[in-house]
Order: structure tokens, then C-alpha cells, then sequence
């Protein structure tokens, strides 16, 4: 399981240039995916050969008075309880306010590592005024400049030097891991309920990867998987339910620790962007996907124009990525659960897919002679034999060819159609890579 590091810190000290510089390594990541809504709240970082995931709070600051501190505190609060280490910024150049106090009060009480970022120390005279910081007593401060870069490398090392190394332990088995995951008041409660809820004699509480997660076994009416759950997943109270930093930053642990995540749409509602955020990182994270579109008892009209009308709504949404099972019910009346869990399981073996060598080259090798890339400059890209590799994430598949870098993502999309065509890739992402033979 990868760590999670939160930025934390008042308005305009510069959180999202620090996000930026510290996953630029990976910046496919942050933008990259289609159809996507502020997909700088989350990336990964690689550094020293480990990879950590960094979440960003800035963005969900109402601009006014009390009700601004209050935000801020509230974003703080869930970056405590989810995140594994806490970067406080803080601006070297405005120094230390009232607001930046507050928010050490609460960093101090947590427990939770921390680390005091002094930023926007362009030159070596405002680097020496980021001491004032050391009053916050959580530390020695880090002066850097997130804009230029100076003082980044120090800061990682640091980084890593607090984690955890228990985090790295994984479940030992094949069982697969499911996960319920949407926005607030979408029905994951009740779904989780309506799944084990009354049947808690077949349910057993599995310790889980990290501190936070937890494993429930479920082996009945012939299933056995491992649904997911977070400490907290299903409190109330300790934040506005419409808080999309909230349901985001739940959403990181556990669609990170899961094979396959069952996303649940409010059949009232639509597809809102906090859907589409959770979508990307399902995406991201190349975990398998099924869709769940619940409280389908509440709607009046459902004949199959409706339901074919809603589901071609939900992929024109989430394209470019549109081979996923769509299912309809309601989780309160238990309409479809078992369903959902069966095609879930269903996705998993897709994921696990292999195709032979033989039988690879036997189908697309026709198929992409009779459609070629587009020749480039007079010269004809051939492709002249695929074969899957072994031990991946998600199915992926090596084609040789003698000019890959001429071949355009639009080629690709065509390629990845053809496949799925031939072989059921339903609900999980495929990677095509195109090599020089």
C-alpha cells in the first residue's frame, strides 16, 4: 500500500506549485486523462525509487472571513486522519500569521509527522528568515521555493525517511479485494450494509494492509472476496457531507487498496464532477470498474429507453474509457447487489486475462494489415508481431514495429477497440505500448 502525503496551509503560500513540482516526474498523471475535473488535487511522486501518492487541499477555500478559517480547518482535520505525513506551507515572504498559527495548534496535537515547509525563499537572504518558523514547534522548517525548484531534492529525501515500512505489507492470497467507493449520500452505507449488515456471522474482520484499512471477508451464496473498508468511511458529523475534498481523499485508500471498485451514481442526481474525480482515480490507479447506478426504485419512469438513454449518458462522461458494466438497482431494497458483486467478480478475471502469443498474432496481425497506421513522411509503419507481458496490473499488451514513435494516440484507441472486440476486456484498463523490433 502507498503512503499518502497531504499539503496542508491557509490560502496563496503556494500549495499547488509545490503539488506541480513534486509530481512532475509523473505529470501524465495529473494531465492526462480526458474528460476529468480538477485533476491537480492528486498525483503520485517518485523519488529515490519509492512512490507515494500527494493530495493538495488548495481549491476549496470559500473567500470570506470565519467561514475561510473554518474551511481550512476542516480540510486539515481530514488530511490528519487520512494522511500519513503532513506538509504544512507556510510563505517565508509574508511570514507567520494567525491563520498559519491555528493551523500548527492542530498539526501539534495530531501526533502525525509533520513537516514545516518555509516556501518562497528564492535567495539565500529570505531562506534565513524562515527561522521565525521554528516557533510553530514542529521542527526545523524546510526553506524552498516550489516555483524554481531550490531545495525540493532535501525536502523528499526527508519525506521519506517518515514512513512507515509496515505499509508495504500486502494480503498474501488471490482473493479478490472489491471496494465501494462515490460521493457522499450516493448509498455506500447502505450498500455495505445490505452486504454484510445482516449476515455479520460470515463476515470476518480481516486486519488490513495499513492503519486505516480494513479487509471484510464475504464468502456466501458461492462468493468469496474481500470488500474494503476505511476507519471512517461511514462517520458523520465530522465534516459537511457536501465536502468534495472529503469524499476525495477517503476515496485514495481505498481504491488503492482494491483490485476492482464498484462506483455507485445517484440515479436521482446524474454524473456530478466529485463522480468524475473519483472516476479518474479509479483510472489512474488502473483498477477495474463497475458501475452502479443506485436508488433506481425512486425513479418513476424506468422502461429500457430510459436505462439505454442514462447509460449512454455515463460513458459519453467517462470517455475515452467506455467498456464497463453499467447495473441498475437500489442498495436499501437490495435490488441488484448480488449482481454487482458477481460482475465485480467477473471484471477480476478480466484484469487476470492472458491471451497466447499465437492466438494474439493469428487475430490483430490481419486486422492491422488491412488498416495500417497513416504513413509518415512517405515511409509505412509495419507491424510485424504482439505478444502480452507477464506480470502486469492491468493486461498489456508489446507491438513490434519498425517506426513507434510515429504511431498517434488515435491509432492506439483503434487498436485497443479491435482487442477488446476479440477478447472480453470488459471493466478493466489494457495498456498498448508499440516498440522497435
Amino acid at each position: 500500500m502507498q503512503n499518502l502525503v497531504a499539503i496542508v496551509g491557509r490560502p496563496n503560500v503556494g500549495k499547488s506549485t509545490l503539488f506541480n513540482r513534486l509530481t512532475q516526474s509523473r505529470q501524465a498523471i495529473v494531465t492526462e486523462t480526458a474528460g476529468t475535473t480538477r485533476d491537480r488535487l492528486y498525483g503520485k511522486v517518485i523519488w529515490g525509487g519509492q512512490e507515494f501518492s500527494l493530495v493538495d487541499t488548495g481549491g476549496w477555500v470559500v473567500n470570506s472571513g470565519d467561514v475561510m478559517e473554518e474551511e481550512i480547518n476542516r480540510q486539515v482535520r481530514i488530511a490528519l486522519e487520512e494522511a500519513d505525513v503532513i506538509l504544512f506551507v507556510v510563505d517565508v515572504m509574508h511570514g507567520l500569521t494567525d491563520l498559519d498559527e491555528s493551523v500548527a495548534r492542530m498539526l501539534r496535537r495530531s501526533g502525525k509527522p509533520v513537516v514545516v515547509v518555509s516556501n518562497k525563499a528564492d535567495n539565500f537572504e529570505l531562506g534565513h528568515q524562515s527561522a521565525e518558523f521554528y516557533s510553530f514547534g514542529l521542527g526545523d522548517p524546510f526553506g524552498i521555493s516550489a516555483i524554481n525548484g531550490s531545495g525540493t531534492g532535501d525536502l523528499l529525501d526527508h519525506i521519506l525517511t517518515l514512513f512507515t515500512k509496515n505499509n508495504s505489507e500486502e494480503e498474501s492470497d488471490d482473493i479478490p479485494k472489491f471496494a465501494v467507493v462515490g460521493r457522499p449520500n450516493v448509498g455506500k452505507s447502505s450498500m455495505i450494509n445490505a452486504l454484510i449488515g445482516e449476515e455479520r456471522s460470515i463476515v470476518t474482520d480481516i486486519a488490513g494492509t495499513t492503519r486505516d484499512s480494513v479487509y471484510l471477508r464475504y464468502n456466501k451464496f458461492g462468493m468469496d472476496f474481500y470488500l474494503i473498508d476505511t476507519a471512517g468511511i461511514r462517520k458523520k458529523g465530522k465534516v459537511t457531507e457536501d465536502l468534495e475534498y472529503f469524499s476525495v481523499i477517503r476515496s485514495i485508500r481505498v481504491i488503492e487498496n482494491a483490485d476492482v471498485c464498484v462506483l455507485m451514481l445517484d440515479a436521482n442526481r446524474g454524473i456530478e464532477g466529485q463522480d468524475l474525480n473519483i472516476f479518474s482515480l479509479i483510472q489512474r490507479n488502473r483498477k477495474g470498474l463497475v458501475v452502479f447506478v443506485n436508488k433506481w426504485d425512486t425513479v418513476e419512469e424506468k422502461d429500457h429507453i430510459v436505462i439505454r438513454t442514462f447509460e449512454r449518458a455515463i460513458r459519453e462522461r467517462f470517455a475515452p474509457f467506455t467498456d464497463f458494466p453499467v447495473i441498475f438497482g437500489s442498495a436499501l431494497t437490495r435490488q441488484r447487489i448480488l449482481k454487482v458483486m458477481d460482475t465485480a467478480k467477473e471484471v477480476y478475471r478480466n484484469k487476470k486475462r492472458r491471451v497466447t502469443t499465437a492466438k494474439l498474432n493469428e487475430v490483430m496481425l490481419p486486422i492491422m494489415e488491412r488498416t495500417p497506421p497513416p504513413a509518415n513522411k512517405g515511409k509505412f509503419i509495419k507491424i510485424k508481431y504482439v505478444t502480452q507481458l507477464a506480470d502486469t496490473q492491468v493486461p498489456s499488451f508489446v507491438f513490434f514495429c519498425n517506426l513507434p514513435q510515429w504511431i498517434k494516440e488515435p491509432y492506439r484507441r483503434f487498436v485497443e477497440n479491435r482487442m477488446r472486440e476479440n477478447w472480453d476486456f470488459s471493466g478493466t484498463p489494457i495498456n498498448i505500448f508499440f516498440r522497435e523490433k
